[in-house]
């Protein structure tokens, strides 16, 4: 068990708010906004609120063990705001050591697990809403993998391939964008980083699901600020063979998921995790805005 001196707490707040054009009414929400308990991060205290206060309100896992906040709105709204405010405790990060199987002794592996709980690896092997089937997605990660490659040294070389050759731009896409026009068009954000890894690796054959999550926004000294770390990041989870089982890592920034990270959602893709999803009555436009604060304390 890691020791506690070897963790870090951080202060976390996540504000989304939405502004619309001609009022709203009959809202419901799904939220998936508040921490993960694991074993490599804790949630101390934590609290989601909603402006203004629900006339319904129900907390609850869903299928992969994320926290959901379900909110319904019964009256006439104009604006709405949705906020998470707690404390995590999180492991230090330490470098991985590869006890994974060789790739292609993975399919013998994974035949060998009956197991369809949540966290099977079978979840995350064939196509998701978010993540089809991709050819050219496909070929690209084969071309990164270097001879007689382990899984996660597979895991790794897809991930380094996606850091080099799609730029992190945050005006190339939005939510909805597929990731294959992200890959053609080598422009986009964590999202599209982590789908197109999700498609990438799932092509060769290896289970992977997408992590949502608070990403450190203070970097330590002498170190470049994270990409993605005003708003909440997402990062790849790949299983890697029985007995190194799943790793987390980051291919926006081509490192392993560590201290920096915390964990919200995990799911097969974007649509699992979504921090909002929901329905209301508006017509007219609406404006939102993001803020994530990750601050370690002292």
């Amino acid at each position: 068990m890691t020791a506690m001196a070897d963790w870090t707490l951080y202060d976390i707040r996540l504000e989304i708010d939405y502004l619309y054009e001609a009022p709203a009414g009959a809202s419901r929400s799904v939220l998936r906004i508040q921490p993960r308990t694991t074993s490599e991060q804790q949630m101390i205290t934590g609290l989601v609120t909603t402006e203004p206060v629900p006339s319904y309100r129900q907390e609850g896992r869903d299928f992969f063990g994320n926290a959901v906040t379900e909110v319904s709105h019964d009256g006439s709204l104009s604006e709405i705001a949705f906020r998470f405010t707690g404390r995590v405790r999180r492991a230090a990060g330490e470098p991985a050591l590869d006890l994974s199987c060789a790739l292609d002794h993975l399919p013998a592996e994974l035949a060998a697990l009956t197991s369809i709980a949540p966290d099977a690896p079978h979840h995350f092997l064939g196509e998701s809403p978010r993540v089809r089937t991709a050819k050219e997605i496909g070929d690209f990660a084969r071309a990164a993998l270097p001879s007689g490659a382990s899984v996660l040294g597979a895991v790794d070389a897809v991930a380094r391939a996606i850091h080099g050759e799609i730029a992190f731009d945050p005006t190339a896409t939005d939510v909805s964008t597929d990731p294959t026009t992200a890959f053609r068009n080598r422009r986009g954000v964590c999202q599209d980083m982590s789908h197109i890894m999700i498609a990438g690796l799932r092509a060769l054959g290896i289970p992977a699901g997408y992590v949502s999550g608070y990403l450190r926004t203070i970097p330590p000294p002498g170190q470049p600020r994270l990409e993605g770390a005003d708003a909440m990041h997402a990062w790849v989870r790949a299983w890697c063979g029985q007995e190194m089982g799943w790793i987390e890592i980051d291919p926006t920034n081509a490192i392993l998921a560590g201290e920096g990270h915390i964990a919200v959602a995990v799911g097969r893709d974007y649509s699992d995790v979504a921090p909002v999803k929901g329905s209301l009555r508006t017509i007219g436009r609406h404006e939102t805005t993001h803020r994530v604060d990750v601050v370690p304390v002292e």
